[in-house]
């Protein structure tokens, strides 16, 4: 009996030792009236302290069923440790003809999140700031319950 509860100690031991915290960095901004004004700028920081792995950055949006449109145009501006800023233009899909909306969802409320960068990245070491506004021609845009930025390792 001694012998099955040292094994069952030493898995337990491993299992725990094995588990890894995703390596991850995701910032919100809340609209408690559900819409988000083309005036609003909003801001993140990360900082960056593993450059031998490769980061996923994506848009992250909550949003009512009630949206209005397939897409959402954004300005997002890139300040990565020394450089100058790069600033981006983005149209991104959130739903299709087919599928309806593209990310997950309960009862009429649905979460995406969508790629910014089209293949994984290296990022350099240090701090990163992001800044990013709609640009849509609806203002303020409606059915917008939140917004934000997600950096993500992606292990290989």
């Amino acid at each position: 009996m001694t012998f099955v509860k040292s094994y069952i100690y030493i898995l337990l031991v491993l299992f725990i030792a094995s588990c890894e915290p995703i390596q991850l960095y995701e910032q919100t901004t809340i609209y408690p009236a559900h819409e988000w004004s083309s005036k609003q700028v909003n801001n993140y920081q990360f900082n960056i302290t593993d450059t031998n792995d490769l980061y996923k950055i994506y848009f992250v949006i909550r949003h009512h069923n009630a949206y209005h449109y397939k897409n959402i145009w954004l300005q997002v501006n890139t300040k990565s440790p020394s450089d100058t800023a790069v600033n981006q233009t983005l149209n991104l899909q959130l739903a299709d003809d087919q599928k309806g909306w593209l990310g997950a969802g309960m009862d009429d409320i649905f979460d995406q999140r969508i790629p910014i960068n089209a293949t994984p990245t290296k990022l350099k070491l240090g701090l990163y700031h992001f800044s990013m506004q709609h640009t849509m021609r609806e203002d303020p845009l409606l059915g917008i319950l939140a917004t934000g930025l997600r950096v993500e390792k992606v292990h290989l």
